[in-house]
Parts: structure tokens; sequence; C-alpha cells
């Protein structure tokens, strides 16, 4: 891998943890705000913290929009984490307010409906068979944080699901791109080899 592995740093708080996790896989990692590297780079992370219509206001300021949309289109790796698989869907309804995203999927991301929120913890997740992603791991947790979530499985992809009050997606494989609900660089050992399936997928 000659170019190294981007984190896209748009002010969505705290995202030197994955940087930390994707190194330990031995990737080469750059922390980024310039959307030519984050175009450039092997493979690029798109980390999301807080509400959907911020994050999405984080993105459009830095010109990651279309990065990301572009290399969805061109089969070249993203990794979108927590609110950065949120923002992946067309849009997302929060507090009564729906705003747009980024559109790769259709589908709405809206608010749990279950006895507790937020969904916060560790929780297990059913991913298909021919799963790429979670190749190696078996039955394990994940960490989880969030209000909202997706509910929607995008067509054509292979989807992982799990269930909080009701089933969402947790996680998506479509080609190239994958994103995750749960925070795989806070997820131990399964989290450490879901980073080291996106790592190799790189090469």
């Amino acid at each position: 891998m000659s170019a190294p592995v981007a984190v896209l740093d748009y002010g969505s708080g705290n995202i030197r943890s994955a940087v930390r996790a994707l190194e330990r896989t031995g990737a080469r990692v750059e922390l980024t705000s310039d959307p030519q590297r984050a175009a450039a780079a092997a493979g690029l992370v798109v980390p999301g913290v807080g509400a959907f219509a911020s994050v999405m206001d984080g993105l459009r300021a830095g010109g990651a929009v279309d990065v990301i949309r572009e290399r969805h289109a061109a089969g070249r790796p993203l990794l979108g984490i927590c609110v950065g698989l949120q923002v992946l869907f067309a849009s997302g309804s929060e507090h009564g307010v729906t705003s747009a995203g980024i559109g790769l999927w259709a589908g709405e991301v809206t608010r749990l409906h279950a006895p507790v929120i937020p969904h916060m913890g560790w929780d297990t997740v059913a991913p298909p068979a021919d799963s790429a992603m979670f190749a190696g791991i078996g039955d394990e947790r994940f960490y989880f944080v969030h209000s909202y979530a997706a509910h929607t499985a995008p067509a054509g992809a292979r989807t992982t699901t799990t269930v909080h009050g009701e089933p969402f997606v947790a996680a998506v494989e479509d080609g190239s791109t994958w994103a995750t609900q749960f925070h795989p660089e806070k997820s131990g050992d399964a989290g450490a080899q879901l980073l080291a399936n996106w790592v190799k997928a790189l090469d």
C-alpha cells in the first residue's frame, strides 16, 4: 500500500482513537481535513460523533461530501463509523427536523424505538455468512452508543443487523464501501480484527 489510510478530520470530536486503532493494524495513517488528501488516500475513514445534521454540516464545510460520493462511485475504499454510517443514507430525522444525507443509499435514519435510549454498550450482531468484514470474528460483541439508526438495508449490499428494541442496520458492505453503526476502534479484539480485515482489503 503506497498511499496512506486517511481519517477524515472535519471537527467531529475525538477521533484519535480511530487513528491509533488503525495504526495497530500496521497501516500508515494520517489525520487530514484536506479533501485532496482524502481523495488520494488508499482508504478513507469517515468517523462521526453527535447529530446527523451537524456531521453533514462539517462534511459540507470541509468539501468532503463530493469526495465520499466520488470514492464510492469509483469503488475506492471507504469506512464509515457510527454517524459516519448514518450520513451515507439519503436523510436523517432528529427532533422533528429532516436533513439530507450524502445519499449513497436509500432510506432515512430515525430514532430507535426501544425501552432504553441511547443504545449504549456491548451487543451482538448478525452478519451474513459471506461477510468479508466479519471474517475470522465469530460470535463477538461490539460497542454501540447511539439513539438513531438506519432501518432500511441498502439494495445489493451485505447488511448486518442487530436488535435494540427493534432491528436496525449495524453494518453495511457495499463493494468497497464499508460502514458500521458500532465503534470498531472501541470494540476490543473483535473491532481490531474488523479493522484489520478492512486494511487487508485495501491491498
